[in-house]
């Protein structure tokens, strides 16, 4: 089946008070991040915002997205999704600003604390448990089959059974009586979970 990616755009414009608003909260040296919904928005701040910011990198974020730069004092996401935020706060170790159109929040200590610690809850599951779930998706860009493999090499010792698909449906899992999964697709799907683990945090990697 031939699949067709056709972008929304948020039909929504930001008036240039708003932006200067936003320009006095946040440091001058920034990473503009946005989803694809929010571009319209995302290049009218960057065309603002480079007046007075250094603008480091301006890019496109899907869930998978890791920031590798390291050059920036702050990211600007565009974005409505908070846990998208959070996850590259605890990622980058960089302040992180949420913009959804309407408001800019900044993500707090307290939830990027939280976030550990339901991480930390779901190494200690995956510890403790024998059987364990492994979430392979076949999109493209997420499909990881041959990196997810390796986890049985390294860890000989449990069980691991491999659900593959195109949609991941969480509501789903407690079918199938298993208490610890390791996710291989994207790296977001973990949020706000003490089940899930990601591959990564495995230091499994291509």
């Amino acid at each position: 089946m031939k699949k067709i990616f056709v972008p929304t755009i948020l039909k929504k414009d930001i008036s240039n008070k708003k932006i200067i608003e936003l320009s006095k909260k946040i440091p001058k040296n920034i990473i503009i991040a946005y989803s694809i919904q929010f571009k319209n928005i995302a290049e009218k701040i960057r065309k603002e915002l480079s007046k007075n910011h250094n603008i480091v990198s301006f890019i496109q974020v899907l869930g998978c997205s890791r920031i590798l730069r390291k050059d920036f004092d702050a990211l600007l996401l565009i974005s409505s999704g908070r846990f998208h935020a959070i996850s590259l706060a605890k990622e980058t170790k960089k302040e992180v600003y949420l913009f959804n159109g309407n408001r800019l929040d900044k993500i707090t200590e307290k939830e990027i604390k939280e976030y550990k610690a339901n991480k930390k809850t779901a190494y200690l599951k995956f510890l403790n448990e024998k059987d364990i779930g492994v979430l392979v998706s076949i999109k493209p860009g997420q499909e990881n089959l041959r990196t997810a493999l390796k986890i049985k090499e390294k860890f000989s010792e449990k069980n691991f059974y491999f659900f593959i698909g195109n949609e991941i449906n969480q509501s789903e899992f407690e079918n199938f009586g298993l208490k610890s999964w390791i996710n291989t697709a994207c790296p977001r799907i973990d949020f706000d979970r003490k089940d899930i683990l990601n591959l990564r945090d495995l230091n499994i990697s291509n």
